[in-house]
């Protein structure tokens, strides 16, 4: 009996532990290990990384930081004279050690699909090879369930899904025909973990991606794919959000007193993450990560906390906000 007992104890005090754990982290456990315990950013020293949605934000970030440690880098996004930009930031985080060949800026739109196989064709041309495809490109949304209109629901799917999934299948032949251990990493986010409110469809589009690069990673390809889903950061990403309408952006700045994580934290994580080569890794901050935590291992007790925090309170939590503010 006193076994038992013993046991019990213990097993409380571990989850206890657990979640104060989560609760005070800015990312998964696995990835705080990882950033104190596993294989440094500098590990990728040398290796060629094509970034999409590379321009601002989060991509731009982790370009940066991947710079720093000599990783050669496929900078993408629609806007070239953005590009520019980071491409000059990540020669100057370099400290000499990346010349101006080693970055190649590739302007491109991720709705051009039919392009996909000529865009992966002139990273190959410059680099002769690639290591990490990052599938960074993007839209987020906000927008009441009920009047989201079809076509929205189409144009989001195409840019945040099926682009993505295009192009990570052209990656993954690469990989398998050449006999390379190739990595693809996808920018999800904690909507694939927890369906937040007023984003149906990016919640959807988070959730579709999930289920096709997990099945990616059961697949047996010898490749190795990350999920990394970054939890509120501050970055512009609502002035692009799509939102009920088509051809509409929501166009609202992020609050300057949002309690987000910095998008250079979120990208720092992001490498560890790739450097790792973790399946699943998220970063947020408090308390977050404890409802990413619960929402992913304890679906049920999940619906409870929903439950006791409220919808409103939930949102407000994913904005950035405290609880019962405005």
């Amino acid at each position: 009996m006193f076994l038992f007992s013993l046991i019990g104890i213990c097993a409380v005090i571990y989850y206890v532990i657990q979640f104060m754990v989560f609760y005070f982290l800015d990312s998964d456990f696995e990835l705080y290990l990882l950033s104190k315990l596993g294989k440094p950013v500098e590990s990728l020293r040398g290796k060629v990384v094509w970034i999409t949605g590379a321009s601002s934000g989060i991509g731009r970030d982790l370009a940066i930081i991947l710079a720093k440690h000599s990783v050669r880098l496929c900078l993408s996004s629609r806007k070239q004279s953005e590009l520019m930009k980071v491409k000059k930031d990540c020669l100057d985080a370099s400290r000499g050690y990346l010349h101006s060949n080693d970055i190649f800026v590739m302007p491109m739109d991720m709705l051009e699909i039919e392009s996909h196989q000529k865009y992966f064709d002139n990273v190959i041309d410059h680099f002769k090879t690639l290591d990490i495809l990052v599938n960074n490109a993007g839209r987020s949304q906000r927008a009441e369930w009920n009047t989201i209109q079809l076509k929205v629901d189409r144009e989001l799917f195409e840019l945040d899904v099926f682009a993505v999934v295009n192009m990570s299948r052209i990656a993954l032949n690469y990989f398998v025909t050449n006999g390379l251990q190739g990595h693809i990493a996808v920018t999800s986010s904690v909507t694939g973990l927890v369906g937040f409110p007023n984003s149906a469809t990016y919640t959807a589009a988070k959730h579709a991606l999930h289920g096709y690069f997990e099945t990616l990673q059961n697949e047996g390809f010898g490749i190795d794919v990350t999920i990394f889903c970054p939890g509120p950061t501050a970055t512009n990403f609502l002035q692009e959000c799509f939102t009920s309408t088509s051809g509409e952006k929501f166009s609202k700045p992020v609050n300057a007193d949002d309690r987000r994580l910095t998008s250079e934290r979120c990208a720092e994580l992001y490498a560890i993450a790739l450097a790792n080569k973790t399946p699943l890794s998220w970063a947020g901050t408090r308390p977050m990560n404890f409802i990413f935590y619960i929402g992913c291992y304890y679906p049920n007790v999940k619906r409870c906390l929903i439950n006791t925090l409220g919808m409103a309170n939930i949102d407000r939590l994913r904005n950035g906000r405290p609880l019962g503010s405005n």
